[in-house]
């Protein structure tokens, strides 16, 4: 007996769906760590609620796939071409059927290209089935990160180290920052690692130079840092240029801490367990491209041109023009007008 294929029926979600989508979330996997870890993600009163179900930069999808109802959202940032996978749902768990997985995936690249990104990507536990699956759907492993949380209170560990006075981002730093972030990041991880638009910025300067920069974003339910801060700074100063950070906001020992370090800073690792965090979770960085890439135009020479025209299609000056050699002593010139 042939198999039988369903085409996926994916759109836009409505407020009608609300109640699908309150089932689905409940069992979600959330590929976003900031928001997983500042805001309520439990259902649909973190995932949609918290971006919408539309806005300027949150999309939500719903629909069915082979029989199976299936939903997803992705955060859009215009200014960087970059869409990030919020949630998808349901989660795929060890030996399932993945297909309707993959076409929601697809579904969202698609809405992502629409909007103008041109890369897809998504924060993965490596161990998870849900790593193969986007591996499947054409994603490709950019970084890998650690994520490091705190037990509470924090206040006590911080102060150990003299926490150091940082200053909040101007627009006037926006350059050193980009040359601390240039040398830092790897140039392949550039793309993809932008620091979110909606977090807030504080920057370290050894002798007036610019030797870190720390993003924080916050939310009910935590906070989430991202340090960038260069290697030649020790391991006792970068403690305390974190818990500078840290003592700058309000409030710190209220909510559970997150901070995500990228293996290429590995070497922060020591200074976060001299501040009493603990390494909760693994991750990989995938990415999709979305986007053909642009060919530049390559112009072929005026003989070229002429040598892919046919026979017929050229004028007597071309012909003209394939048939001049050099003359012979004492040889008259023939024009051939009609040599074809």
């Amino acid at each position: 007996m042939m198999p039988t294929y369903y085409d996926p029926d994916i759109r836009a979600a409505k407020l009608v769906d609300l109640p699908v989508l309150r089932r689905l979330t409940e069992h979600a996997s959330i590929l976003d760590s900031e928001m997983y870890c500042t805001r309520d993600t439990v259902g649909v009163h973190g995932a949609l609620i918290s971006g919408g179900l539309w806005s300027r930069d949150h999309y939500t999808i719903v629909g069915k796939a082979h029989k199976q109802m299936i939903a997803g959202q992705i955060r859009i940032h215009p200014a960087d071409h970059l869409a990030q996978i919020v949630f998808v749902a349901p989660s795929v768990e060890e030996g399932d059927d993945n297909t309707p997985l993959l076409n929601l995936v697809d579904a969202l690249a698609l809405v992502a290209g629409r909007r103008g990104a041109h890369m897809l990507t998504a924060e993965v536990d490596e161990l998870s089935p849900l790593f193969t699956t986007l591996r499947t759907a054409n994603f490709a492993v950019y970084a890998r990160q650690e994520l490091w949380r705190a037990g509470l209170p924090l206040a006590g560990e911080t102060t150990r180290f003299q926490p150091v006075t940082l200053t909040r981002e101007t627009g006037d730093d926006a350059f050193d920052i980009q040359l601390l972030y240039s040398s830092i990041v790897p140039r392949l991880v550039q793309p993809v690692v932008v620091p979110p638009p909606d977090c807030e910025g504080w920057v370290y300067r050894e002798n007036g130079q610019v030797r870190g920069y720390i993003t924080v974003s916050e939310g009910k339910n935590g906070i989430y840092v991202v340090p960038f801060l260069h290697p030649d700074i020790g391991t006792e100063q970068v403690a305390a240029v974190l818990a500078g950070a840290l003592n700058a906001l309000p409030r710190p020992e209220k909510r559970p801490i997150t901070v995500c370090v990228r293996r290429y800073q590995d070497w922060l690792d020591t200074a976060l367990t001299m501040l009493g965090f603990e390494m909760c979770g693994q991750q990989a960085v995938m990415v999709r491209h979305i986007a053909a890439g642009v060919r530049h135009a390559a112009y072929p020479s005026l003989a070229q041109v002429l040598d892919t025209l046919p026979a017929a299609a050229r004028t007597p000056t071309q012909r003209l023009i394939k048939t001049i050699r050099p003359l012979q002593p004492g040889e008259a010139v023939t024009p051939q007008w009609n040599v074809g």
